[in-house]
């Protein structure tokens, strides 16, 4: 570990396994780890912001360096205010790395001291988004392996509720 400190910040509606995997080798790199759930006006959501906050601060409780934040506003501000060095992102395929590079190089204008790393994601988790994965239980199909436990039950639990 190096003493930087990095946030990876995320929709996570739901959380996913391809989340908590990068989540979890970020963890491996750094000292502090910041994962900022966005509170964005503009997007609809599932789970509450609160929600997604409770989600990942239980599935990530034995993690001592990790800290679950909301933040509503710009990643660099959040960055800025909390003496972040690094921007984690996940990428899957060629597409999210053409969206994260023009995003790194708009905050990198931004907030010239920061740096965004990319993970690849782990093979096991190449297919698993967020929405796909709600529409996927919406529809009662089986999302043992998409999902933590905890997190399946959550929307088993939310879609019950909708219908």
């Amino acid at each position: 570990m190096n003493g930087k400190t990095a946030m990876l910040p995320g929709t996570f509606d739901p959380p996913t396994n391809g989340h908590i995997n990068i989540i979890e080798r970020s963890a491996s790199l750094y000292d502090k780890v910041y994962i900022v759930v966005a509170d964005n006006i503009y997007k609809k959501c599932l789970f509450s912001v609160e929600e997604r906050v409770s989600m990942l601060e239980s599935l990530l409780s034995q993690y001592k360096n990790i800290t679950v934040a909301s933040y509503q506003g710009l990643v660099v501000e959040f960055a800025k205010k909390n003496g972040i060095d690094v921007i984690i992102r996940g990428v899957r395929a060629l597409a999210d790395f053409s969206y994260e590079f023009e995003l790194a190089m708009t905050n990198k204008q931004l907030y010239p001291e920061i740096e965004t790393l990319f993970i690849p994601t782990d093979p096991n988790y190449f297919i698993l988004r967020s929405s796909a994965i709600k529409e996927l239980a919406l529809y009662k199909a089986d999302i043992s392996k998409m999902v933590p436990p905890a997190v399946a039950a959550l929307l088993e639990e939310k879609y019950s509720k909708l219908s």
